[in-house]
């Protein structure tokens, strides 16, 4: 690893990255997309489940409740793997727990048993967790500190195009034709063999990767380029901006599981499609994340991300109260912007919160990714509204929103 003096190093602009770390940076942002198609493959199933399984709204929500519980139980195991055998190996514990829990679903599906498929989407989701925990320093230290908030998003970009092709391959296997009172699952079979698959061939693939040696913040000395502790004497927990971020990136999930689990109800229910028609629409959901990261990167070189993160929060606040009110298209139209406004939060906040802890990076980031267990319960809430009316459910996620609005306008701040 090449040593640099302070000096030099802040005369050197701030590159988005190195050559060094280009193959790495690949791969990691490779798996940004890969977890993004799992995660909205579960609101495809939610639905499906509702039809093959005859469950209720409330009872679908166990999808998100495995998926995103898995996350509160994995988030300290994960980091502390990392922090013992490193980044590389934490990526493949992550995509063995992915592969592995898709797998199972070959089982699930022949014994036709709902809490059998709840323990193979947990499994998966410790997997997802896993990779999450371990992606987001992984990304942030593939370069200098200071451009850490454009990589994650850069990552996060690819994390949305995964979230386009979920429900886009789920909506064609398993809605297209959806019969209501029908209880085949050989479709959610099969398409949970390919995804296995794929997962274990990634895997496979990246275990040959040599990962270069990444900076160690003990070594370098300029505090703006690398990710040093800006308070050496405070424990984790006593720098507040991670503190906010955790609580933050809690309410954030709870929202998204909740507004995306309930995105093809509000569809069929409010505009009268039918489930595919609405499956498709959710594909353009999430065409609205992907151009929302972008957008949200670009704007970022302009506006201050926690500025930014606080403004795309008050304008889903606005989405959020326009959905409710069932007006047709208009509020059809807000539902689709919702996730426009969405896209930059989950990595800004991540990024915010990890800023300048040094020694605490890799064990804040197990925290911060524990706080997605938001969204294994806030699908029940929204369940249980969505019982008697899938638009009044959107009033609740006001509450998420505003919180995340807070963070950005104030509680972003790291003291010293």
């Amino acid at each position: 690893m090449s040593n640099y003096s302070s000096s030099q190093q802040v005369a050197t602009p701030a590159k988005f990255t190195d050559k060094k770390y280009l193959i790495t940076l690949i791969f990691v942002t490779s798996l940004f997309m890969f977890w993004g198609i799992a995660i909205t493959m579960g609101d495809v199933l939610n639905k499906h489940f509702q039809h093959t399984l005859s469950l209720t709204k409330t009872q679908s929500a166990f999808v998100q409740f495995a998926i995103f519980g898995a996350y509160g139980i994995m988030g300290i195991p994960a980091g502390l793997f990392m922090k013992r055998f490193g980044y590389k190996n934490g990526v493949l514990f992550g995509l063995a727990l992915f592969a592995t829990g898709a797998f199972l679903f070959v089982p699930a599906a022949a014994a036709a048993s709902f809490p059998f498929f709840g323990g193979a989407l947990f499994i998966l989701g410790c997997g997802l967790a896993t990779l999450e925990t371990v992606a987001h320093p992984f990304v942030a230290s593939l370069g200098d500190q200071r451009t850490s908030d454009l990589r994650i998003n850069f990552a996060q970009a690819f994390n949305a195009l995964g979230t386009i092709i979920g429900p886009a391959v789920g909506s064609y296997f398993l809605l297209r034709n959806n019969v209501e009172g029908s209880s085949d699952l050989t479709s959610v079979k099969t398409l949970y063999i390919v995804i296995g698959s794929i997962i274990a061939t990634i895997a496979v693939l990246f275990s040959f990767v040599k990962v270069p040696t990444l900076t160690d913040p003990h070594v370098t000395t300029d505090s703006e380029s690398v990710n040093v502790d800006a308070a050496p004497g405070k424990s984790l927990f006593e720098h507040r901006h991670f503190k906010w971020a955790v609580i933050a990136q809690f309410f954030n999930t709870a929202a998204q599981a909740g507004t995306w689990a309930f995105f093809i109800n509000y569809g069929h229910e409010k505009m009268g499609f039918t489930d595919e028609v609405a499956g498709n629409y959710m594909i353009l959901f999430f065409v609205l994340m992907l151009t929302g990261r972008f957008v949200g990167t670009f704007l970022m070189k302009y506006i201050a991300p926690h500025s930014l993160l606080a403004i795309f929060a008050a304008c889903n606040i606005v989405m959020c109260l326009v959905i409710a009110q069932s007006w047709g298209w208009p509020s059809f139209i807000a539902l689709l912007m919702l996730n426009f406004f969405f896209s930059i939060m989950f990595p800004t906040i991540f990024s915010l919160g990890l800023k300048n802890l040094g020694a605490h990076t890799q064990q804040a980031s197990s925290f911060i990714s524990m706080g997605v267990v938001g969204g294994a319960f806030f699908p029940f809430a929204m369940g249980a509204v969505a019982e008697h009316n899938v638009a009044t459910a959107y009033y609740l996620p006001i509450i998420c929103y505003t919180v995340i609005f807070l963070f950005g306008y104030k509680f972003y701040k790291v003291e010293k």
